[in-house]
């Protein structure tokens, strides 16, 4: 299975605290519109961390039917409770997921060697094509490039990974561990292009939910070699890498989507909304990058 392209991390409309369903199938329709390679319902821009398990499941499921089989679907199921993870996973399958993205177990901060045990006990459980999501940053672990090359070796579910450890030189080592056949995804917006340049697939992006044509274009142009014209679009959308970083994320993502008139801005505690200082800084880059 062979992953690439701009991924979109989606976000969750919520109203009045419940799953908007009409905004969120309006936004993934929007995406596949506008071109995107892939969608990843549940992930952390999609704000799982404050689903319920029954939220969790209709988000996977009203992905799946929207999307009806034109671009994947990889539906997030990670947990740091590896028996919650299996679970998730499984749903995910019989939902009809193409894969699931699995983030390392935070908090608990297993050795590599506890790692390794995880994702093959969810594989032993649950076939389904699994993507790795190495975040350090949140999870207070990283996964090494040779545990990953592990997993690939002796985990055929393991396909790829989404690395968002921002270390150029760990992305290059897991490619040079894996192979390029491996489906090696940029985990953070900014470090797309760096990525492609290096042999990895694509990016699963925060960025693709308010501007998934730039997207999809700066992936597309340059598997299509043209090589001058990613780049000027890594440029154009530098500013926006930047933005939808003002704050934690979702928190500026969905600001910007509800100052786009897209959906209603509500985020679940603990996520507030955006400082204003802030919030008119992201309003303003909207403005230059024509979105508003």
């Amino acid at each position: 299975m062979e992953l690439k392209g701009a991924i979109t991390a989606l976000v969750t409309p919520f109203r009045n605290n419940e799953l908007d369903e009409e905004r969120f199938r309006q936004h993934i329709e929007w995406q596949i519109e506008q071109g995107v390679s892939g969608l990843l319902p549940c992930g952390t821009t999609g704000e799982s961390a404050t689903m319920s398990h029954q939220e969790h499941k209709d988000v996977i499921r009203i992905c799946i039917e929207q999307t009806a089989g034109r671009v994947p679907v990889l539906a997030g199921t990670g947990s740091n409770n590896t028996s919650e993870a299996i679970e998730l996973t499984d749903y995910a399958k019989e939902a009809g997921a193409d894969a699931a993205l699995l983030i390392t177990p935070y908090y608990n901060k297993p050795t590599q060697a506890g790692l390794f045990a995880h994702y093959q006990a969810i594989a032993q459980a649950v076939s389904l094509p699994q993507v790795v999501y190495n975040v350090p940053g949140r999870t207070g672990i990283n996964l090494l490039p040779e545990t990953l090359a592990r997993m690939q070796r002796e985990i055929p579910e393991v396909i790829g990974v989404k690395e968002a450890s921002g270390n150029i030189n760990q992305i290059s080592q897991i490619i040079e561990a894996c192979g390029r056949e491996f489906n090696v995804l940029a985990g953070e917006d900014f470090i797309t292009l760096p990525l492609l340049s290096q042999g990895g697939k694509g990016v699963i992006s925060v960025v693709s939910n308010v501007a998934p044509r730039l997207m999809a274009d700066l992936c597309e142009a340059f598997h299509s070699r043209q090589i001058d014209r990613a780049i000027d679009l890594h440029y154009q959308l530098a500013p926006l890498y930047r933005a939808m970083f003002f704050e934690t994320n979702p928190i500026p993502v969905k600001t910007a989507l509800a100052q786009m008139g897209r959906m209603d801005l509500e985020l679940r505690l603990p996520l507030v909304p955006m400082q204003q200082e802030n919030e008119t800084k992201l309003r303003k880059v909207l403005q230059e990058c024509g979105l508003t």
